[in-house]
């Protein structure tokens, strides 16, 4: 497979129906298990925090043992030490697993094992569904005749600088009936946490009664440095005590109190070793319930039902590709979606999604190294930056040819140093159990829009990298209008598909 560029390496210079528009939020939220490539049948959780979703590629957000919900707010606060990437590594195009690692590492911690030495990995025989939500004891719940019907949902993505929805009619191939979105007041949401439930509250209702979008059916998504995924192996434990094992699993690894939390799990595979052992790989998804609290404070506020809470990563994948089984020898499918002040990572191997983390760099990244250079406020040079190329020098009113090859410069560095990050992320994902090489990076969100940025994390970067297209795999209703920036829509329109 083609190699990571080294951290040393210098970028080149060039280079739904409304039935009751005011309904609240339901007291019991249908745990959905949203995970990407199958959805889950599960009880309603007691707590309206339970409502992340897990799943192929939408595995990772929300069932609750018990009373609890499914999210924990595992130690995100490992995302805050950087990965320092290994100049030698590469992406395997065969799974590496280094011996002296256990497999409950934290996938979105930065630091992790020495891949150096890989050892051989069990196939993983059978695919299975992300683990129940249900309550201890609860009764299975029997399938009703309304979820025959078409699945009407509205994915709904909140960012530090726009809220955008895609409304999703899921009845065999998806289709977009209206996407739709606008500009967020600064500072309401900042890294992905809510700073203003209310203002957030009112911003949404606003938004929703504008566009005349259903207020039931809604999807939500998630992304921040305290929400994550941990993968580990259960060995010796019966499918009727699994839930019980891993909760007690996850009070081991994780480094906060359960009450504190969220949690889902998914069931990544299994296998029965020599000596007869059986053993399942378990990924799950924490969340603090504060966070998710305070995002369901504002959709109550804004009258809107919430049906399911997602993780961004899973959604960014469905809205990529439909889940199915990849070839090995293609490589892993990384999809990136570059934000305002954070960027999503998510890596497939074609129906799960193995691997997730949220740095923290986005387009305002860029903002900051342009004013660096022109001594100006990031907030003053948004014209600016749109209007610079990665690729090549451009004639920008005001400037001179020489502060134009100043911040193109600046801005070399600053997507160097994404890169750098991008590369030290995709390097801990192989050094765990099964992880495949790298097929192909696809990028998408507002930034990815930018002239020559594509090429240019290519080069950095070293491995196939292009623009992904959200709109590809769906049926476009009559509605919909084009838009300039449709990667900025990918997560949306990822929370509305129901696979």
């Amino acid at each position: 497979m083609d190699e990571l560029r080294p951290e040393d390496y210098d970028a080149p210079a060039h280079a739904f129906d409304d039935e009751d528009p005011d309904a609240g939020i339901e007291p019991d939220v249908i745990d959905r298990l949203a995970a990407y490539g199958h959805g889950s049948e599960g009880g309603p959780e007691r707590d309206s925090a339970a409502v992340m979703s897990t799943g192929p590629h939408d595995p990772r957000p929300e069932p609750a043992g018990e009373s609890e919900p499914r999210v924990d707010q595992a130690s995100y606060a490992a995302h805050e030490r950087p990965i320092e990437p290994d100049p030698e590594a590469q992406l395997e195009q065969d799974p590496v697993a280094p011996d002296d690692v256990e497999h409950d590492e934290l996938a979105v911690e930065s630091t992790g094992p020495d891949p150096a030495d890989p050892a051989p990995v069990a196939v993983v025989a059978e695919q299975h569904r992300f683990g129940r939500r249900r309550n201890r004891g609860a009764p299975r719940r029997q399938p009703k005749e309304h979820d025959k019907r078409t699945k009407k949902l509205v994915g709904l993505k909140i960012g530090a600088s726009q809220i955008a929805a895609a409304q999703i009619e899921n009845n065999g191939a998806p289709e977009l009936v209206e996407v739709v979105r606008e500009p967020l007041e600064a500072g309401v949401v900042v890294s992905g946490e809510i700073r203003d439930p209310d203002a957030l509250g009112d911003a949404l209702k606003r938004f929703f009664e504008l566009h005349k979008l259903p207020k039931r059916g809604v999807r939500l998504g998630l992304a921040n440095n305290r929400i994550g995924v941990r993968v580990f192996e259960i060995e010796g434990v019966a499918d009727a005590q699994l839930e019980n094992a891993i909760r007690f699993r996850a009070e081991e690894v994780l480094p906060i109190p359960l009450d504190q939390a969220v949690l889902d799990y998914v069931v990544l595979g299994d296998e029965v070793r020599p000596d007869g052992t059986e053993s399942k790989r378990i990924l799950l998804v924490v969340a603090y319930r504060e966070v998710v609290d305070r995002y369901l404070q504002a959709c109550r506020r804004a009258g809107l039902q919430v049906v399911g809470i997602d993780l961004e990563a899973f959604a960014l994948l469905r809205s990529l590709e439909s889940p199915t089984e990849r070839d090995a020898t293609a490589g892993a499918l990384v999809g990136v979606a570059i934000g305002h002040d954070r960027t999503t990572i998510a890596v497939s191997t074609g129906q799960y999604c193995e691997f997730a983390r949220v740095l923290d760099w986005g387009g305002w990244s860029l903002n900051v190294a342009v004013a660096r250079e022109l001594d100006r406020a990031p907030s003053e040079v948004e014209a600016i930056k749109r209007q610079l190329s990665f690729a090549h020098p451009t004639e920008i009113e005001g400037l001179t040819a020489e502060q134009v090859g100043k911040t193109r410069a600046g801005m070399q560095r600053a997507l160097a140093t994404f890169s750098r990050e991008l590369v030290s992320s995709l390097q801990f994902y192989q050094a765990q159990p099964g992880a495949l090489g790298i097929g192909e990076i696809v990028l998408t969100g507002g930034t990815s829009h930018m002239d020559g940025l594509t090429d240019a994390v290519r080069e950095l970067v070293g491995v196939p990298v292009r623009q992904g297209d959200p709109f590809k795999r769906l049926k476009v209703g009559p509605r919909v209008r084009s838009d300039d920036q449709s990667g900025s829509l990918a997560v949306a329109i990822g929370l509305g598909i129901e696979d």
